[in-house]
């Protein structure tokens, strides 16, 4: 484990999370406004451009809501089954991307410690409290809190998970990661499985 992951592990500063917490916006937003530009260019010309301001809580608000405006207007536009579709293709492919810059940035190794302790960091960023479990041969990742569920219709938290998806496929390229239980459909906490390539 990197010196740097060790560390950022154990106590993350404000502003450091406020950083990376304006960079998931900045890519997610842009990425669902790129949907939008090719499936309902009116729509977007009436949103407003998200403007990230406040301590860490009011800007997950401002995200949350930015992201809950745009998937609405995505499903508006084509409907929910396509916007799902759509929209869960690219939101993995922007977790990636993310997961990719942490993996760099935080120096993570491909083993699953590593990749856990760098998710756990980047929960943080969103107000997110997870916990890992070892079911034979597969994991199952535990969401205990989320900040996000506070704000998120279940339409757009179920679009949007595909990032997080994304991005441990991004910070350990071994591992998939798909949600079966949401809180924003009423479960009392998120589970996703996470299996390892080998075991695919």
């Amino acid at each position: 484990m990197s010196i740097k992951l060790k560390i950022l592990s154990i106590w993350t500063p404000q502003s450091l999370l406020i950083n990376e917490l304006d960079r998931v916006a900045e890519v997610t937003t842009e990425c669902l406004d790129k949907l939008l530009k090719e499936h309902s260019a009116e729509s977007l010309n009436l949103l407003e451009d998200l403007v990230m301001e406040g301590n860490l809580e009011q800007r997950r608000a401002l995200m949350a809501e930015g992201h809950n405006v745009r998937v609405n207007a995505l499903i508006d536009a084509i409907g929910y089954e396509k916007a799902m579709e759509v929209g869960r293709t690219e939101m993995f492919k922007a977790g990636y991307k993310l997961g990719l810059e942490a993996r760099g940035r935080l120096g993570v190794n491909e083993n699953i410690r590593d990749t856990i302790k760098a998710a756990q960091i980047l929960y943080r960023v969103l107000g997110i409290e997870f916990k890992v479990e070892k079911l034979e041969k597969n994991m199952v990742l535990m969401v205990k809190r989320c900040s996000l569920a506070n704000y998120y219709s279940p339409e757009t938290c179920r679009m949007m998970s595909a990032a997080d998806e994304g991005v441990v496929h991004g910070l350990n390229e071994n591992l998939n990661m798909l949600f079966k239980k949401r809180i924003t459909e009423g479960a009392k906490e998120c589970t996703a499985c996470i299996k390892s390539k080998n075991q695919l």
